[in-house]
Formats: C-alpha cells, structure tokens, sequence
C-alpha cells in the first residue's frame, strides 16, 4: 500500500527474533508508525512456509501464526482506537481471535469506519461468523416505525438519526445498535463457500468443481453462496477466482461507493494514481449505476486477468487487496480500484519477490485501463 501512496498504520505482534527484527526495520525504512505493533520476548513471530510448484503456484505451506491469537488482544486493539476512527478502511485478517475480530470491528462501527475482511484461509474463514452475527437486524432496513410518547406512530430513516435516538426508543445500549456491517471481503472459492457455511444454519453449500467451465458457468454455481453472504449483511464480495480475475459482487451496483473526500488522500504517487485512473477508467461506465443502486438485486462484474510471465504466485492476492486500498484511500471508486489491483496483482507475480520493490506509475495505470475496459456485467442477476 505504501508503495502506491496510502499510508498504514499496523496493530500486530512480532517477537525480539530475527524474523521479528526484520519486519520491523522493514517497517521503519518505510517510515510508516510502529507504535501499534505489540513486541514481546515471549512472541514468536508469525511465520508461514510455501512449497511452489513448478508453476509458481502453492503446492503446500506451514504456517505458524498462534502469537497473533495469543498476544493481539482486544485491549491492545482498544489502545489505537481513535486511529481506527480517523482511518478511511479498516482491514482485518482472519488470523485474529474471536474476540479481536469483534473487538476490531466494533471499534469500527462506532466511528461507521467502512471494514475489509480478509479470510486468509478455508478454516479460518469461517471466523467471519462472529463478526457478522452481532450486526442487529437494524442494519438490513432503511428504516423503522416507533410508537413515540404520544402513541403515534413515527416513521424514521436510519441513516438520519445517531445510535442514542434509536437507544432512547429500544431496550439496547448505543453500543448495540449497529449500522455498520462488513462492507468487504475478499475470498477465494472455496472460502467463499467455507464462509457461507459457517453463517448458515440449514443450506450447505458445496465446493464447486470447475472442469474448466466458462466464467458464466463458474459464476452460476457460487452464486448462492455469494447471494447468501450479501444478504447477512456483507455489502461487496471481491472474489479472486485464480489466472481467471476477480467477481465483483453486491446487491445494487457498487460503482458509486468510495470513501468520503475528507478520509482520502491525494498527494505523490496517490494523487497522481487517482488523476490517472479516474480520467481513463470513467466513473459512469454503467449507465443504470443509480438505478441499480437503489434495487434488491443482485449485481456482479467479472474483471479478467491480464497475460503475464509468472515467476511466482505467493504474492498475488495480498497485491490485488493492497492496490485495491491503496485506491480506495486514493478516492477511486470499487470498479476503478479492481482494476489497479489485478494490475498490481500482475506485476507481484512477475517477480521473485512477495510484492514488487517499486510500482511504476504508467504501467500500473495502462494495465488498470485494459482491465477496466474488459470488464463485463454477468446476467441473470437476479438472486433465483
């Protein structure tokens, strides 16, 4: 992120070992904050170990992340809430407890700070669940009827009155009532479906086999679990499906939501980032955007891959969620930020390392108009 202009400030837990000390002296050579990074003799840092195949691709990997679970506590995560309110986005991975992810995402909601969920893997993905499950069902209405102290019956829109009037009204504390629900994630397939699984009760939603079947067909069979995940409140679904894209997916057409003007920044690489994408990957590419905005239904993009000689795929899907922040903090919006992160995407596996020393400016910029310009509407977009 930092090197397509969008700082970060990082709640962790690294030890005194040298994995540790590397990170950090990264970090700082950055000249991004430390502060919120938790160091202790008693942490081992985090650690993952892949096996590639002669594809580049993930044929087996050790990961060894307890001390995240163990060390970043939600008091920890407590001590750096006032940066969590100013943020423009919030991201948390699922490597993070029950009760940090709560924690985190509570933080959030007071401050109606958009979050970005990260799965990680198949079984972590499912501690997407705690996270969703105390979203109230306030959040999924426009509005509620409240019999005032007159006995008359009022009409109120949420999104115009503060948590303590609903409070006033309601048996909850304003800590319990709730508008902000996870207003991203970014699975795989299969976590996708693992994600699904976990939030559902009674439907079981299967892996899906590909066999190589068109991107229409694929969409099809994961599109009840995406519907699914929309309708507990998750608000867009960026679905990495391989060498194939990204399916983007919401209920109404996403184009239109960006952070507000006074959360962004557009200065050096990102001011220069935005000014590029956003006058050759125009904002009103989908002429019904209002339309659909305002709809039920269920909408989804596919947004191809661009050709590339891979060297290595590691590194891959952390650049695609970095460049789409970075974009995202820079004041694009959703459809203009997939493009820039299939482009950053592309220049990771182009080279040895996890994530590219540099971005160049130019080519990140014509691979997200080329991408741009490919993207197309799925059908059927109804839920059925």
């Amino acid at each position: 992120m930092s090197k397509l202009g969008a700082g970060s400030f990082m709640i962790t837990a690294l030890g005194f070992d040298m994995a540790g000390n590397v990170l950090l002296e990264h970090w700082k050579s950055a000249q991004l904050p430390t502060e919120g990074i938790r160091k202790h003799q008693d942490i081992k840092t985090p650690t993952v170990c892949h096996i590639l195949d002669v594809a580049g691709e993930v044929a087996a990997g050790v990961a060894s992340v307890e001390s995240v679970e163990m060390f970043l506590t939600p008091e920890w995560i407590q001590q750096f809430k006032h940066k969590i309110y100013s943020a423009p986005i919030l991201i948390v991975d699922a490597n993070l407890s029950h009760l940090a992810l709560e924690a985190s995402c509570r933080i959030a909601a007071e401050s109606n700070v958009p979050v970005w969920f990260e799965p990680v893997s198949i079984a972590k993905s499912e501690r997407i669940a705690p996270v969703v499950k105390y979203v109230s069902v306030l959040s999924f209405c426009t509005f509620i009827l409240i019999l005032d102290p007159t006995c008359k019956l009022q009409l109120y829109y949420l999104e115009h009155y503060p948590s303590s009037f609903l409070s006033s009204y309601l048996s909850v504390t304003n800590s319990d009532v709730r508008f902000l629900q996870i207003t991203f994630a970014s699975p795989n397939e299969d976590e996708l479906i693992a994600m699904a699984n976990a939030l559902s009760s009674s439907v079981k939603f299967h892996p899906v086999e590909r066999n190589k079947c068109s991107i229409d067909s694929l969409f099809q069979m994961l599109k009840p679990a995406i519907w699914f995940l929309l309708e507990k409140g998750v608000k867009i679904l960026v679905v990495t499906i391989g060498s194939d894209g990204v399916l983007l997916c919401s209920r109404g057409e996403p184009s239109s939501w960006r952070i507000g003007p006074e959360k962004t920044k557009r200065l050096g690489f990102s001011g220069q980032l935005f000014d590029i994408v956003a006058s050759s990957c125009p904002s009103n590419w989908y002429s019904d955007a209002k339309v659909l905005e305002k709809s039920p239904y269920f909408f989804a993009v596919h947004f191809p891959a661009l050709p590339t000689s891979v060297v290595r795929l590691t590194g891959a899907g952390d650049c695609l969620v970095g460049g789409m922040l970075a974009s995202l903090c820079a004041g694009l919006n959703v459809m203009q930020s997939v493009a820039v992160g299939i482009a950053a995407a592309k220049a990771s596996v182009e080279v040895d390392s996890n994530v590219p020393s540099q971005f160049n400016l130019a080519t990140i910029a014509g691979d997200a108009r080329m991408v741009y310009s490919a993207a197309k509407v799925l059908p059927n977009q109804s839920k059925l």
